[in-house]
């Protein structure tokens, strides 16, 4: 039976327009509902909104073009998770894993499924707190199921999902064009102030919001190990899809200044919804809001039918749990992956009420991740020259190099201006150490003396985050205690994990 699982493989069954779905489904979410109102707060004159939107949608195709070289050349499953690896080696790789499987994901998936049952379906009918849960419960229930039982399944609700969402934010456009009694004035006016440093700091502001409404794309290389043709299909469709979404955003942008002045818009957390109403009446709410319903939920399957990829590509390099590396005998997927990305989901829905502050925790180490994967596209044109490169990035070095650049600036952006919610983040992805350690010792032959430094770094690591968190539930007294009882806790740990089978230690 293990050699057969060992021998079975995910199978490539996903073409261009299944990439180009994953990446428009993954991108459009609920940004493009909510980022209006920052960015015309930020900047206040509807040429900088636009051409924030613009600039955004130029940093993201940058980084598209990088993704698509690197995903030509290594298409296996795991995508980002496989360039850190074979650019940076598998603590940073690790480290990208653990804080996407941790937080960035799964996150991503509670945020959404509770903003599907508790923001937008109560506007139709109310629903109780327990009702609401449940409901979060079934809707991940409902999107395991579809992926566990076929990528194909998976990929097939991923592109209804892409063209409903899609075509009705084409249609809503079109609606208010057509039938609104708008003003083009709005496009211009007010005009462009002096250009000083405020200007260029609330541009930058603007810029980081619409950066993250643009994000999703990179999550098509995951799957690239059950692509066809990955050579052409993966940065083909990223190319599409990411364009696409530039498109669209920009549309609707003008779609909204058409009815409504930028001051408008900076006052409105619905915009899409007022838009409406000023069209069709309060029915626009209601439009909208359904609307929404199949955005969130084409956004989060997305995250279930790329990211397990990431997880069962960690467990095949043997640095995260054995049972994640299982493929399904019928179905072909990598069924236990998808399983426990889903219960993590769940037990941060139902357990973890703030799990939506830890989401925007790792938003500055996030950044770092995306600027440390397209600078792979350099690094491995230094270090691995003769790799096969069926396609090379468009712009080469100018393109990642803004895309590195950008990436550097949001998150030193959010150091300055987040400063606790950025070293937060990055203590998450610092709790990787010990995890990582603890695998390098458990499979190496050869046990490296920097593997042990690694995993006592990443206890102390644990103990700080610990006594931080006691320090404010705890008095004083009970404090000191539990510094000792981490010290006896660090003191198991390490002798059971000196206990794993004998094996040379080295220094090299």
């Amino acid at each position: 039976m293990g050699m057969e699982t060992q021998e079975r493989h995910l199978p490539r069954v996903l073409g261009l327009w299944d990439i180009v779905s994953i990446v428009i489904g993954g991108v459009i979410g609920s940004g493009i509902f909510l980022v209006p109102k920052d960015m015309a707060a930020a900047v206040q004159v509807p040429l900088l909104i636009l051409a924030v939107w613009a600039v955004g949608g130029m940093l993201s195709f940058f980084g598209a073009l990088s993704f698509g070289e690197l995903g030509a050349a290594m298409p296996e499953a795991g995508g980002a998770y496989v360039f850190l690896r074979e650019s940076y080696g598998s603590m940073i790789s690790f480290l990208f894993g653990w804080t996407l499987f941790l937080v960035i994901d799964t996150g991503a998936i509670a945020t959404l499924t509770v903003a599907f049952s508790s923001k937008y379906l109560t506007h139709f009918f109310p629903i109780s707190p327990l009702g609401q849960k449940m409901i979060s419960v079934a809707f991940l229930l409902f999107l395991m199921i579809v992926n566990y039982v076929g990528v194909r399944w998976g990929a097939n609700l991923q592109n209804l999902l892409t063209i409903i969402k899609f075509g009705a934010l084409v249609g809503i456009c079109g609606v208010i064009f057509i039938l609104a009694k708008g003003n083009a004035s709005n496009f211009v006016n007010p005009s462009p102030k002096t250009f000083s440093g405020n200007l260029l700091g609330s541009f930058g502001i603007a810029l980081v919001a619409s950066l993250w409404a643009y994000k999703g794309w990179e999550s098509s290389t995951y799957s690239a190990g059950e692509t066809k043709n990955p050579q052409r299909n993966l940065p083909l469709g990223l190319f599409i899809g990411t364009a696409a979404c530039i498109a669209i955003y920009i549309l609707a942008q003008l779609a909204y200044l058409y009815v409504l002045p930028a001051g408008e818009i900076a006052k409105s957390d619905r915009i899409a919804a007022d838009a409406m109403n000023l069209v069709v009446g309060p029915i626009g709410a209601s439009i909208i809001s359904f609307i929404i319903l199949f955005s969130i939920m084409g956004a989060t399957n997305q995250n279930f039918l790329c990211s397990p990829r990431v997880y069962y590509a960690m467990a095949k390099d043997g640095i995260f749990f054995k049972g994640l590396t299982a493929i399904h005998p019928k179905f072909l997927t990598p069924h236990v992956s998808i399983i426990a990305m889903g219960v993590w989901s769940m037990i941060l829905i139902l357990f973890f009420g703030t799990f939506e502050r830890l989401f925007t925790y790792v938003i500055f180490g996030q950044w770092i991740f995306f600027g440390l994967t397209v600078a792979a596209v350099i690094i491995l044109r230094k270090k691995k020259p003769g790799m096969p490169r069926p396609y090379k990035t468009w712009g080469y070095p100018i393109t990642p190099i803004v895309f590195i650049v950008a990436a550097l600036y949001i998150s030193i952006n959010s150091l300055i201006t987040q400063f606790w919610n950025a070293v937060s983040g990055l203590v998450i992805i610092l709790l990787g150490l010990s995890p990582f350690a603890f695998w390098r010792i458990k499979k190496a032959k050869k046990i490296l003396a920097m593997d042990w430094v690694v995993f006592i770094v990443g206890l102390l690591v644990w103990d700080t985050a610990a006594l931080f968190l006691l320090e404010k539930i705890v008095s004083e007294m009970w404090l000191v205690i539990s510094v000792g009882g981490l010290v006896l806790i660090n003191g198991v740990i390490i002798a059971l994990v000196s206990r794993l089978p004998k094996k040379e230690i080295t220094a090299h």
